[in-house]
């Protein structure tokens, strides 16, 4: 048996191949191919825009698959949300879609844009989000370059941002933010009521989480003597407590534990200097709670 799984194409492609691969699953993309091999041969990778795959997961042409939280609300697609997996193109945290208009427009709020013509690649949302303010405006389908359109084409846009930076290089400026979105691994009803399907989903799920878990943080180890570890532990501000085992010499023990990577940068000095040797620091592929 095999889980068919969407992989988004395009934007979101190379970040999930990354973590896919962090999670255990490395798929391997040829240029010219849609189809991609992987070292998991209870899977089958398809290579499609994340817009389209919530429609072809609810449709059962995928058991699983990765998109984003706004794909699904567009498509209305009736999937099981597995889980949330919150990074993007360039970084990890959310994206946002927010309302824009070029840097001389008069619109200050959403209200200015009764009657108004607005571009985007996501009009289901738009057009519910102009609905809960009472808004009447006209929403087109953008096929890209959409922030290019304001002001000459439409009088706003709504399109979505990691940084902001593209909209400020395009003299844009950010109204009103429509929705916040993350990516989530997605599953088919049919295929979640599986025995053997769903735990491949939830074992996918929990590896791929490890990996978010993991993207921020490393390891570290270090030798010290026994007398020195109070002082060692009140400066590692770590949330679990710390592995310590001893040495060939009684005097000596070894301490390891998982630390932010921006804390540990800042420790070590403090750590060398209160008595620890031989530290080590080392990545991290997964960290399951």
């Amino acid at each position: 048996m095999k889980l068919k799984f969407g992989l988004p194409k395009g934007s979101l492609q190379e970040s999930s191949l990354q973590l896919l691969g962090k999670a255990g699953f490395h798929f391997s993309v040829s240029s010219r191919s849609y189809f991609p091999s992987v070292d998991d041969e209870e899977l089958d990778g398809i290579l499609i825009r994340a817009q389209e795959i919530p429609r072809y997961v609810e449709d059962g042409v995928f058991d699983a698959g990765l998109t984003g939280h706004d794909w699904i609300l567009e498509n209305e697609a009736d999937v099981v949300s597995v889980c949330d997996l919150i990074y993007s193109k360039q970084s990890m945290r959310k994206v946002k879609w927010v309302l824009a208009v070029h840097e001389d427009s008069p619109v200050r709020s959403v209200k200015d844009l009764e009657g108004k013509r607005i571009a985007t690649e996501v009009v289901n949302l738009t057009k519910q989000y102009l609905s809960r303010h009472g808004v009447k405006a006209a929403v087109e389908f953008s096929w890209g370059a959409t922030e290019v359109k304001t002001p000459d084409l439409v009088d706003a846009i709504v399109e979505v941002t990691e940084t902001g930076s593209s909209l400020r290089a395009n003299k844009l400026r950010i109204v009103d933010v429509v929705l916040e979105s993350n990516t989530k691994l997605i599953a088919n009803k049919a295929s979640w009521a599986d025995p053997w399907k769903r735990e491949k989903i939830e074992n996918m799920a929990m590896l791929l989480e490890g990996a978010i878990n993991a993207g921020t943080k490393v390891g570290l180890k270090m030798n010290l003597r026994k007398s020195d570890l109070p002082t060692i532990l009140s400066l590692i501000p770590s949330l679990r407590n710390p592995t310590v085992s001893h040495l060939a010499d009684d005097q000596w023990i070894a301490l390891e534990t998982i630390l932010e990577e921006v804390v540990v940068r800042k420790i070590i000095p403090q750590l060398k200097r209160a008595g620890a040797e031989g530290i080590i620091e080392y990545p991290l592929n997964k960290v399951i709670y």
